[in-house]
């Protein structure tokens, strides 16, 4: 696993020694407890990091300037592709699992196979081409960094378009994740079709509402785990947990977002 106070010279490097095209892979989303997990591939020349100066993790610009890199990224991309995966997917399989097969999709969606992949930070089995982790590779490489825009702009464009359908719970403002407004909303309205089930925040506010999940449900481990959450009151369609769906550690970095 590659360090991400690494230089953005890896992803040339890789190109010189006939390794490439060389495609980054990232996500935006993972954390919230509504909307969509949304993963994307891109593909850049070589000395492209150069030519997008504002490039950095998305997480770091303004919103303006997010849109700005967004629109210089889609002109000078060699390729690129975005994975738009429902809320009723990541309940039914976990949100480890969705975002490695995000970033499996993603790159199989790309016109051509790259040479190599990069991830931010996550080992991903099952991609067409080798690949290497890379810890904050959102900082440290080009074309992750460029996915990492690509998004998180489509995902902050198809919030603010849920708001519109579902305009009690500020989508447009907090883009599904556990703020203290977005808590409340759910305490006062109870979660939407488009919110994270498994969630235990949302689990625990579906209870209250005494309202069933729009569709299967498996619940993460940290859900399973909160006592707050009368399981049984969420229905039949609460199946097993997300350490059994995803074969991973309870500690992975998925699981629920509790309020």
């Amino acid at each position: 696993m590659v360090r991400g106070d690494l230089f953005w010279g890896l992803q040339g490097a890789l190109d010189r020694r006939g390794l490439g095209p060389v495609a980054g892979v990232d996500e935006a989303g993972r954390g919230a407890c509504a909307g969509p997990l949304v993963v994307a591939a891109c593909v850049l020349r070589p000395g492209d990091a150069a030519r997008l100066p504002e490039l950095t993790d998305s997480k770091v610009l303004t919103a303006k300037a997010r849109d700005r890199v967004y629109d210089r990224i889609v002109k000078r991309a060699v390729d690129y592709a975005v994975i738009v995966i429902p809320a009723a997917e990541v309940d039914l399989f976990g949100i480890h699992v969705m975002n490695l097969e995000g970033m499996r999709r993603a790159v199989s969606a790309l016109r051509d196979t790259p040479g190599y992949v990069l991830t931010d930070g996550f080992r991903v089995s099952g991609l067409p081409a080798p690949s290497v982790p890379v810890i904050k590779g959102d900082k440290a490489v080009a074309c992750v960094a460029a996915a990492s825009v690509l998004a998180k702009v489509t995902r902050d464009r198809i919030m603010g378009d849920l708001h519109d359908v579902h305009p009690h719970y500020g989508f447009d403002v907090h883009k599904g994740y556990s703020t203290t407004d977005h808590s409340a909303a759910l305490h006062t309205h109870g979660p939407s079709p488009v919110h994270r089930w498994s969630y235990a925040n949302v689990a625990t506010a579906a209870a209250a509402h005494r309202v069933r999940p729009p569709h299967p449900v498996v619940l993460t481990v940290a859900a399973l785990e909160n006592p707050s959450v009368p399981i049984r009151a969420l229905g039949p369609y609460v199946g097993n947990n997300e350490r059994s769906a995803a074969g991973v550690a309870a500690e992975s970095r998925g699981g629920a977002r509790i309020s």
